[in-house]
């Protein structure tokens, strides 16, 4: 199963049948055999801001084009990325597709935003701050980070 990104942002993640041990006699199953009835399969909805969403974002995002390479931010890339993070953050409209119009080099701001996600919440907190201190403001929350980067991810790829 696949994650799903839904247009309000939040993420329907599958979730892995967890162990579950009866016993200390109990024997392991080997990977491919089943024991019993199949399990059905299982799934979360997160929230931008919850716990796993960035990575579970970054994630989503790696299956929209598995063949890519690995992230790699560029310094014009990141500093596209955090002018158009701080329009939209700014805009009322919230426009992604407006936001991305005068954009020089959308892969590489693209790519930017990738490698914020796969840092994981730690590294979206950072690239906030960084966007406040350049482009004035308050940094954002990471959730509100997080989704606007999601939107410009999905933006790009289509």
């Amino acid at each position: 199963m696949e994650i799903i990104r839904n247009t309000d942002g939040s993420l329907l993640i599958p979730v892995p049948e967890g162990r579950h041990h009866d016993g200390e006699d109990e024997v392991e199953t080997p990977i491919g055999e089943s024991v019993g009835a199949p399990a059905a399969a299982t799934t979360r909805l997160l929230h931008p801001g919850e716990g796993g969403y960035s990575e579970a974002l970054a994630e989503w995002d790696l299956q929209q084009n598995p063949d890519r390479a690995p992230a790699v931010s560029t310094a014009s890339g990141r500093e596209e990325a955090m002018n158009i993070v701080h329009a939209l953050a700014e805009s009322p409209d919230h426009d992604v597709a407006v936001a991305l119009k005068d954009v020089r080099d959308s892969e590489a701001s693209g790519e930017a935003l990738r490698l914020v996600l796969i840092g994981g919440n730690h590294s979206v907190e950072a690239f906030s701050q960084e966007v406040a201190d350049a482009e004035g403001g308050e940094p954002l929350p990471a959730h509100k980070m997080t989704k606007i980067i999601g939107e410009v991810l999905a933006e790009l790829d289509k």
